[in-house]
């Protein structure tokens, strides 16, 4: 495995982190949420201000997570098509010597196109 595909799946891996801290994120949004009903239920509206500023704060975190996971599943891509390139080249490179090999080997005026 070259450094580049090392690579390619450490940032994988980072976007795949993301998305589960934005879902976790998400997930404390809600039992925020359910907070803040209890708390306006009880009449207790500072407590249920809290927890709303939670609920905001938790869901601002949640939309950063997703944003960075994009972007690194952007570079991720990146990297998967300039490994993927220096694959092809290296393969066309074996081509064209073995192609080469060939004519040299064979009678050119004997090839009929």
């Amino acid at each position: 495995m070259s450094s580049m595909e090392k690579h390619l799946f450490n940032l994988k891996f980072a976007a795949k982190e993301l998305e589960r801290n934005a879902k976790k994120c998400d997930k404390e949004e809600k039992a925020e949420k359910a907070k803040v009903k209890k708390a306006i239920q009880k009449g207790n509206m500072e407590v249920a201000r809290i927890h709303a500023e939670n609920a905001i704060r938790q869901k601002n975190q949640s939309i950063n997570f997703l944003r960075m996971s994009a972007r690194v599943d952007a570079v991720a891509a990146r990297v998967q098509t300039a490994v993927t390139t220096n694959k092809v080249t290296k393969s066309m490179g074996g081509v064209v010597k073995s192609m080469d090999a060939t004519l040299k080997s064979m009678n050119l005026e004997k090839v009929k196109f």
